[in-house]
């Protein structure tokens, strides 16, 4: 399955980003849309003193936005699985939030 065969509005959380992957060059790209539609983008960060997926980054930066739940989020990585630091943060602010999965090339892998 494809970004197209998502529903547009989480096609977009994964053009979205992959934007943000290639943007930066960074190894993982993430954006998660909250109830009221705003979408919140981040990439990796990989500092000496700070370390975040990707996913943690845009959960971060919802958050501190005022945040209170998610709709849904989309991962870009060459990873098989969603982290499970990543997906707890998602989870953290709506357990039922569907988290996307996707290949640099933009394919869904899985949605969990």
């Amino acid at each position: 399955m494809s970004a197209p065969d998502l529903q547009p509005e989480d096609a977009k959380l994964v053009t979205l980003a992959r934007s943000a992957r290639g943007r930066t060059g960074a190894s993982e790209g993430a954006a998660v849309r909250d109830t009221d539609g705003r979408t919140y983008v981040a990439a990796t960060v990989s500092l000496p003193s700070l370390k975040l997926s990707a996913l943690q980054a845009a959960v971060a930066a919802a958050v501190s936005s005022g945040v209170e739940g998610l709709e849904a989020a989309a991962i870009v990585s060459a990873a098989d699985a969603v982290e499970q630091e990543g997906l707890a943060a998602v989870h953290d602010l709506t357990p039922s939030a569907p988290v996307h999965l996707a290949g640099p090339d933009g394919a869904l892998r899985t949605t969990v």
